[in-house]
């Protein structure tokens, strides 16, 4: 079963990463400024990770695969890490819908 670690960043800011259950980060949230906003951003991967048409598949400038998160407003919840080829960038996704819903959260703020 997947994980949401939450931790804080250099700069003061939260950010969670959802780990699959091999440890592998397979998503990564933006910077909040509030633990509470994070928390709600990691209830928001959970709400929207089993609704295809939220995942947008992106390539990189440096031909990399990598896919984005978004929330019902839009906005981006998370990004995944940079991939080789568009099959394990779907794998990810996959991962992301598998694990995000019944996650807990480890809080190592």
């Amino acid at each position: 079963m997947g994980k949401f670690v939450i931790t804080k960043r250099s700069n003061g800011e939260f950010q969670f990463n959802l780990k699959a259950s091999n440890g592998q980060t397979i998503l990564t949230s933006e910077g909040y400024s509030a633990k509470s906003s994070c928390e709600n951003g990691i209830e928001s991967v959970k709400e929207n990770a089993q609704d295809d048409s939220k995942f947008e598949k992106k390539t990189s400038s440096n031909g990399k695969y990598y896919f984005s998160l978004k929330a019902t407003n839009g906005q981006i919840i998370g990004s995944s890490e940079m991939y080789e080829s568009t099959a394990a960038r779907d794998n990810g996704i996959e991962s992301v819908q598998k694990n995000a819903p019944d996650a807990s959260t480890d809080d190592q703020s």
